[in-house]
């Protein structure tokens, strides 16, 4: 099950696979703040990786996955399992324990679309059409409407935003990379070595830091389901076969719907205020994702 194989056995609507990322995608931000009252941000995130990556490798050997052939392959999945998981998530969590709301956060992440392009017409030598271009932009705008109401008003320490940018800078690199140089890797192996990789980081931080202090209830072991089935395999997984499936440029424009429908998830699960302005936000990151996603007949 390479990221080429999945692809093309995939023969739903062309926007049925963008819409599970983006679904799949948002609620983490959800499960995370649910999860992290009971346990700190490094060691819930040991606890999704290192989980993840049990179930990763029990699938590989049941179903007889194929393992990586080069030497080569290994680090650059390593490094992918740098970037992605450990400094995106620990990164994002760190942001959301001191004080970021989830909604904020997932607006400073979404603004991987931008970065995401120009890493690719400057690394990848792709090319983003006028369209693509406007899309971005009208995107970011929904983006700005979703959270406006959100920014300047919170009382998260600065080094809680910092912490989002981190996370920022590792999706948007790890996933120039992925493009770059694991192509076609199997993606039930591929999971394994980057979450593996991910847990021998976070959980030395979640030892030192935090001393792996975890009060058990059925919240967090709801939301350490949830982001290691979900998220870390379900959502990178998805992400990795869009990204083999099309330009990085484009799948990145998806980013901006994430906002989005945190806001509304946000609204649901974790009772956050969700207003008309937003409303209206989201119906412009609907039209930004269109245009820059949309194939050039």
């Amino acid at each position: 099950m390479t990221t080429a194989s999945l692809a093309g056995r995939t023969t739903d609507h062309p926007y049925f696979w963008p819409t599970v990322f983006i679904l799949m995608w948002s609620s983490g931000y959800v499960a995370g703040k649910v999860g992290l009252p009971y346990a700190g941000p490094f060691t819930l995130i040991s606890m999704r990786f290192a989980s993840a990556a049990l179930i990763l490798l029990l699938v590989s050997i049941i179903t007889g996955a194929s393992w990586p052939s080069r030497p080569k392959d290994y680090l650059h999945l390593a490094a992918v399992g740098l970037l992605v998981q450990a400094l995106q998530f620990s990164g994002l969590y760190l942001g959301l324990s001191l004080g970021v709301a989830a909604g904020t956060s997932a607006v400073m992440v979404g603004m991987m679309p931008i970065f995401t392009a120009i890493g690719a017409i400057v690394f990848l030598g792709e090319k983003v059409s006028p369209r693509q271009a406007l899309g971005f932009l009208v995107g970011l705008l929904g983006v700005a409407l979703v959270v406006a109401h959100k920014m300047g008003v919170s009382d998260a320490q600065w080094g809680g935003y910092l912490a989002i940018l981190a996370a920022l800078a590792g999706i948007t690199i790890g996933t120039l990379y992925q493009k770059k140089f694991c192509v076609g890797i199997d993606l039930r192996t591929g999971g394994f070595v980057q979450l593996t990789v991910a847990s021998l980081v976070a959980v030395p931080m979640a030892l030192f830091a935090e001393e792996f202090r975890v009060i058990w209830t059925a919240e967090v072991m709801g939301s350490i389901a949830w982001l290691s089935l979900i998220n870390s395999i379900g959502a990178v997984s998805v992400l990795f076969m869009l990204v083999q499936r099309g330009q990085a440029s484009q799948v990145a424009g998806l980013f901006y719907l994430i906002p989005s429908v945190t806001a509304v998830m946000g609204y649901l699960v974790l009772h956050e205020t969700l207003t008309r302005l937003q409303a209206v936000g989201f119906a412009v990151s609907a039209i930004g994702v269109y245009l820059s996603t949309r194939k050039t007949p």
